[in-house]
């Protein structure tokens, strides 16, 4: 038994020996697949983190804290600068085929989708009325009122409509809890009463950009309905000609209502890959690989500002606004946003998106912390540009 007590110790002295040795002469360890995403027969062109310009080490440490512990629920951050995927790392159980409930992040997608039954002729404008699609439903409507038949898409579309809708009311009479207790979804959204303004709530005429923001749920499954009374086919089906194929996306999942209507006010499933295209061709003014699937003018106004939705974010056509504090850096972005701090990312000032997604719903924190991964980690590894300067606008702040 004694004779292993040697090679012990001739082991040990070893390791001393290398935890003293200078970290130059050591064998450098290899990188995280993450950095070297695959191509693939997607689409999506790649490049290594490291080529790109972006600090290798600041997202490996990303990843080693998610695969810790450090950040909660995480299952995918992908990445893509200057039209390639350059990060792609998959956490939790989750991998590069799974498909991921966003949440609310697909009323982003519904945005989309507007403008493009617009630009095809089945809608005149964002200025077309809900009602006037619907007329078989105005006889039987409840609380009349002819301020509701006035409602307009843009309303739907910036959620600033005056029907009494705010899921961050559970007393609203039109709180998304409550639709889902109900059948007729549509029939929810179109009985509600008009809104009254509190004396703590600015009214339309007194808020910036003259219209007052509630999150509404019901409204923006409203406009799913839009689409399909207005091009005449189902919200999937138009969604997979007009928008996904031309993106080469394929696995999508739609949740429906009682009456098998799509919703279209969250929970659609997609790949996280397909999720960075969706954000790649906002960046690049709805074009993808050459093609314009989208109107450029309808990717302007839909990321335009439009109706002051929070402190920090302003918001478009069902696409929010914000200036990310990143170190000294201020960065204009525009962004998808669910439940559970699901992101996409769109920074058009250094041609990156990213895309965070989580399992963490209805948590505490959930969005501080995807916030905390797209600033301290995404956008502090972007590159310093030859002037000295780093990408983004310098901070005001």
């Amino acid at each position: 038994m004694h004779r292993r007590f040697p090679s012990l110790l001739v082991s040990l002295a070893a390791l001393a020996a290398l935890a003293v040795m200078p970290a130059a002469s050591r064998a450098a360890e290899p990188e995280p697949a993450e950095l070297h995403p695959p191509g693939l027969s997607d689409g999506l062109p790649v490049a290594a983190a490291g080529a790109a310009g972006l600090d290798a080490g600041r997202l490996t440490e990303l990843g080693a804290k998610i695969r810790e512990g450090g950040f909660q629920s995480i299952t995918s951050v992908v990445v893509a600068v200057d039209g390639a995927l350059v990060y792609e790392g998959y956490f939790n159980g989750s991998q590069r085929e799974s498909l991921n409930d966003i949440r609310s992040a697909s009323k982003s997608v519904t945005g989309l989708l507007v403008g493009l039954a617009i630009d095809r002729g089945a809608l005149p404008g964002v200025e077309a009325k809900v009602f006037d699609l619907f007329p078989e439903r105005r006889a039987a409507v409840r609380n009349p009122d002819p301020r509701k038949l006035a409602v307009t898409v843009e309303d739907l579309l910036t959620m600033s409509s005056l029907l009494e809708c705010d899921d961050e009311n559970q007393f609203s009479s039109g709180n998304e809890e409550r639709m889902y207790l109900t059948e007729d979804w549509l029939g929810f959204f179109l009985d509600l009463p008009i809104k009254g303004f509190a004396p703590w709530v600015r009214k339309p005429q007194d808020s910036p950009y003259g219209r007052s923001f509630s999150y509404c749920t019901a409204g923006v499954f409203a406009l799913g309905a839009v689409v399909e009374r207005a091009t005449g086919r189902s919200v999937p089906d138009f969604a997979r000609e007009a928008l996904f194929a031309p993106l080469g996306i394929e696995a999508v999942e739609w949740q429906f209502s009682p009456l098998g209507q799509a919703q279209t006010g969250g929970g659609a499933r997609f790949r996280s890959r397909d999720l960075a295209k969706l954000g790649l061709v906002v960046l690049d003014e709805g074009r993808w690989q050459g093609r314009q699937v989208i109107p450029a003018t309808w990717v302007a106004a839909a990321t335009a500002a439009h109706v002051q939705a929070t402190d920090t974010d302003t918001y478009g056509y069902l696409w929010w606004r914000r200036d990310f504090a990143a170190g000294e850096r201020t960065v204009p972005a525009v962004y998808m946003s669910g439940n559970g701090g699901n992101k996409v990312v769109v920074v058009p000032s250094a041609r990156l998106v990213a895309v965070i997604t989580s399992t963490f719903y209805n948590s505490r924190g959930m969005h501080q912390q995807t916030d905390r991964i797209l600033t301290d980690y995404i956008l502090a590894a972007l590159p310093v540009r030859k002037d000295g300067g780093s990408q983004g606008a310098p901070s005001t702040r």
